[in-house]
């Protein structure tokens, strides 16, 4: 592609050489400097990505982007384009290189502090129930028509998320539904990508800190960004940040929740408990009537599923396909169910740190279990703050707690459960607990104790398929090896 095709719609100042250049491909990683190639300059939070530019032109890359000046005469014979922003010219042009296509595609984004994760798959569970050909892209990776990808971030680089469209549109995709984080709007990961619909689910206080948002504030105004580039606004009206975050917005708003104001709100839920079946029931009203069953517990699942409803209304999907993709739809490291046995109920959730605990354990502890256990640890090398606050919540919270690791990095897993204990005793002094360090120990034990009745919730590792073994990534895929595990003792 010629410089000037891959630069449509970016601002910018030719400082020296040709736009009559061809451009095989755009880096921003130097390592990645070859011919043929156009290296994006950018100004990160550790590194000035500037300071690399004269070595990619000896390494024989043809054109610089940069956002300020740069020394001329290090970078001798190399096309070199000067912009406000680097970030947001890498996005446009990444969407240039690729053939835009965001643009062949439904769009759907989905914003929040909670939820965002389930309310995709929700979305996602819907929309191949109506038959719509769906790529998806957030947390737990990359999904579309049966393949699967890793992702580094929740929101990936431009470039990344733009190749991911193509793929998805090679593919034979006609819906791009993502997870828009506050960090993908405020570095420009999303610029130039308008979205058919999207999504609120909630706010709290998250990612305030360094190198993330200085304030609540901030956070709040960034994940507000996504409702001046969509068509189409569903949002939760419940939350008390909604009105504060919807400010200057764009879109058409259609409103869920609880309150009488929502366009499709949720009456009272019914909880709903089986051997493999842990979930809710509840009426629609407003613009709608019908009636819902969802396959995950507790009232964050109503307001998940009735995002996931009103998507489906705003696209007009049939209600076959609503009732039936969030009645199937199961989240790999979301209150996953791991129907072993008829005697307890097992599942698995991704509750890492105090807040989620105490949402999932209050949730689970409604269903009026025998006995509320849970397995948990904290990782390795982070503050000790929430290996207490978790402690704390779990010695509150649940009957019996096994202690164990969790990603240990480089501590040693007796000193973790050592602080983890310290929050035990001052939530409840007579919490009754065991400690056991091997993580598979720790699962055969909660299996081997477990009571007529009992809800055991594993927390901490989700969907993750490895555990630490002194720096080494072994595979632990939990869910198999429960499984494997009842078939060897012949537990029904």
């Amino acid at each position: 592609m010629k410089l000037e095709q891959l630069l449509e719609g970016v601002s910018y100042t030719l400082v020296q050489g040709s736009l009559e250049l061809d451009i095989e491909d755009i880096i921003y990683d130097s390592r990645k400097a070859a011919p043929g190639r156009l290296f994006v300059c950018v100004v990160g939070t550790q590194r000035d990505s500037h300071d690399y530019a004269a070595q990619c032109v000896a390494d024989g890359v043809t054109a610089l982007v940069v956002q300020h000046d740069i020394d001329l005469s290090t970078v001798p014979g190399a096309a070199v384009l000067k912009v406000e922003s680097s970030r947001y010219a890498l996005a446009l042009m990444s969407g240039n290189l690729f053939g835009n296509p965001s643009r062949r595609m439904t769009m759907i984004g989905v914003t929040g502090t909670k939820g965002k994760t389930t309310t995709t798959h929700m979305i996602k569970s819907v929309l191949e129930a109506a038959g719509r050909k769906v790529g998806m892209i957030g947390t737990n990776g990359i999904y579309f028509l049966g393949h699967h990808q890793e992702t580094a971030n929740t929101t990936p680089e431009s470039y990344e998320l733009q190749k991911t469209f193509r793929e998805f549109l090679d593919a034979g995709c006609d819906t791009a539904l993502m997870e828009v984080s506050s960090q993908g709007l405020m570095m420009d990961r999303v610029a130039g990508i308008h979205y058919d619909i999207g999504v609120f689910t909630n706010l709290s206080p998250d990612h305030i800190g360094p190198g993330e948002h200085k304030t609540f504030e901030e956070y709040r105004s960034w994940k507000g960004q996504l409702f001046k580039r969509c068509t189409t606004g569903v949002v939760n009206i419940d939350d008390e940040n909604t009105e504060a975050l919807l400010e200057g917005h764009t879109c058409k708003l259609v409103t869920y929740g609880c309150s009488e104001k929502a366009d499709y709100r949720a009456g009272t839920y019914q909880l709903l408990r089986t051997h493999d079946f842990l979930g809710v029931r509840f009426h629609v009203s407003g613009k709608d009537d019908m009636d819902v069953k969802v396959n995950m517990p507790g009232e964050f699942s109503v307001y998940n599923a009735l995002a996931a409803l009103t998507v489906g209304k705003v696209l007009g999907l049939p209600d076959e396909a609503i009732h039936e993709g969030l009645s199937r739809c199961v989240v790999k490291g979301r209150v996953e169910l791991v129907p072993i046995s008829r005697k307890f109920t097992i599942l698995l959730d991704y509750a890492h740190n105090e807040v989620s605990t105490e949402s999932l354990l209050t949730t689970l502890r409604a269903y009026d279990p025998h006995r509320l256990v849970v397995v948990f640890g904290c990782g390795g090398n982070r503050s000790k703050l929430r290996r207490y606050g978790m402690g704390e919540i779990c010695a509150k919270l649940a009957d019996f707690s096994i202690l164990t690791e969790d990603n240990n990095r480089f501590e040693k897993v007796e000193d973790i459960i050592a602080d983890i204990r310290v929050g035990m005793n001052k939530g409840n002094p007579d919490a009754k607990f065991v400690e056991i360090p091997d993580r598979l120990d720790a699962l055969h034990y909660a299996v081997d104790h477990a009571q007529e009745g009992d809800l055991i919730a594993v927390i901490g590792k989700g969907h993750e398929t490895y555990r630490d073994r002194e720096g080494v990534k072994t595979p632990f895929l939990e869910r198999e090896l429960l499984e494997e595990y009842a078939r060897q003792i012949g537990l029904e």
